[in-house]
């Protein structure tokens, strides 16, 4: 994406796998639970985290 500078995409690029990670590990915490509740927040985080990776993602493309 043009206008980002040189620290903005090394930023990006250290903090996408930090989503990937966290996305992750919500996605086996749901995997996890039995209740119902924990199970649709932990979900829904991991897919939070999944599109906020894949948002930052973009910028380097």
């Amino acid at each position: 994406m043009p206008g980002l500078k040189q620290s903005e995409l090394n930023w990006i690029r250290e903090t996408v796998p930090g989503h990937q990670l966290t996305a992750g590990k919500l996605k086996d915490y749901a995997n996890q639970v039995n209740d119902p509740q924990l199970k649709q927040m932990f979900t829904q985080a991991s897919t939070q985290a999944t599109q906020s990776a894949n948002k930052l993602l973009q910028h380097l493309s």
